[in-house]
């Protein structure tokens, strides 16, 4: 697992090149092990070539997924340009002043600070659910992002209503904002969805690691029945 896009297609080349050396090495023992006679060993190849074959390709498989780096590219727009315009959110509100001040100015402000919490519950949610392997869980999140974003929006609509007329430019901007924050966040969620990082890295530890120990497991046997064919003809 790499944490760039370049490195990613550096290791992905490095184990495929890996990879060919080994059937490389397999395609030429095969005929030696055949010409000796050596059917029990031959046997044991076959056998460690057919494990390897699964292995190759599910291995390929972890490795487009890994090269897309999705979760990668969600976290970095999420802890980027999502932070900016959240920030620029908050900004803008915190900017704005009520158009009677004597009667609005805690309602105001009571407002201000439910949008701007709303718009940072998103991103709360954002990095639980670029790590979450569960779809279910996912569209939870989902669901709340959807509700604190309606919370938000509610949130600018009544302070439209009780904002000064010089106030007007900040609260285009932090609706101009709010609406930057929600492309990024649905970008975010689509690359999260994908979800190559998580997926490439729960296969690498579960299924590649089993097929790992059978390739192993042929290999040492061909290796403990040469050695003894190695005992047999220097004794």
């Amino acid at each position: 697992m790499a944490d760039t896009d370049e490195a990613s297609v550096a290791f992905a080349r490095e184990a495929e090149q890996a990879t060919q050396a080994v059937e490389k090495d397999v395609g030429g023992l095969a005929p030696i092990l055949s010409g000796l006679g050596y059917s029990t060993e031959t046997g044991l190849l076959e056998e460690f070539k057919s494990r390897f074959a699964e292995y190759s390709v599910l291995d390929k498989n972890i490795l487009e997924l890994a090269v897309e780096n999705t979760n990668l590219k969600a976290q970095r727009l999420s802890f980027g340009p999502a932070q900016e315009a959240a920030d620029a959110f908050r900004d803008s509100l915190a900017a704005i002043a009520p158009g009677n001040p004597a009667k609005d100015a805690w309602r105001v402000k009571a407002l201000v600070a439910t949008a701007i919490a709303a718009l940072r519950e998103i991103q709360v949610l954002q990095a639980p659910h670029i790590a979450e392997a569960d779809e279910a869980a996912m569209t939870r999140m989902e669901t709340r992002m959807a509700a604190e974003e309606a919370t938000a929006r509610s949130a600018l609509a009544t302070l439209g209503t009780m904002t000064e007329p010089a106030s007007r430019p900040k609260l285009d901007a932090a609706t101009a904002a709010l609406d930057r924050f929600k492309d990024l966040n649905a970008q975010i969620i689509a690359l999260s969805r994908r979800n190559t990082n998580v997926r490439s890295l729960a296969l690498a530890l579960g299924q590649k690691r089993t097929l790992t120990a059978a390739c192993e497991e042929r290999l040492h046997a061909l290796q403990d029945a040469l050695a003894k064919r190695e005992f047999t003809a220097t004794r």
